[in-house]
């Protein structure tokens, strides 16, 4: 069962890191086109460096998923190893990666609303004049078109990763 829950959490790290190496990859176009919305909207686009709204796998775009992969990895190797403690650590990381992978579901389900209350909240008012889903839909569009397929495996591998190596914690 070890081996189990230690396969299951080397690709819950690989799903974790996925979209963060897709944004470093792609995050520079996204930002391009958004930059071009914003133009077409009237808005300066010294807006999003003044806000500090960034496209690219920066800041916690890359080491949250990064510190998620990371524990995954950790717990894998102690399970690999036989160590009880990697069922510990399978039992914490396992749960936190699911109920984090439901609040990214969340967001991601919710963009539209969640950029708009934090425009809100940066208190600048030329944000709180942008087209959201415009804007949102132009840096998307610069992604790769199976970017939402990437997505979505993302989530299932999480999901099912994660239940299987709580699964195998829990029989071992």
């Amino acid at each position: 069962m070890n081996t189990v829950a230690a396969v299951a959490q080397t690709l819950v790290a690989a799903a974790f890191v996925s979209i963060p190496v897709l944004r470093h990859r792609f995050g520079a176009v996204a930002k391009a086109a958004a930059v071009t919305e914003l133009r077409r909207q009237g808005v300066r686009p010294a807006v999003l460096e003044e806000n500090k709204l960034r496209f690219d796998a920066s800041g916690h775009e890359w080491w949250a998923p990064g510190s998620f992969a990371a524990a995954s990895l950790a717990a894998a190797a102690l399970n690999l190893a036989g160590s009880p403690l990697g069922t510990t650590l399978t039992w914490i990381f396992s749960s936190i990666a699911f109920v984090a992978n439901v609040l990214i579901l969340q967001s991601q389900l919710g963009a539209v609303k969640s950029v708009r209350a934090a425009f809100r909240r940066k208190g600048d008012p030329e944000l709180l004049n942008i087209d959201v889903p415009a804007f949102l839909n132009a840096a998307e569009g610069a992604f790769p078109a199976w970017t939402r397929t990437l997505q979505n495996a993302r989530h299932t591998v999480v999901f099912a990763g994660s239940a299987l190596a709580l699964t195998a914690a829990a029989l071992a």
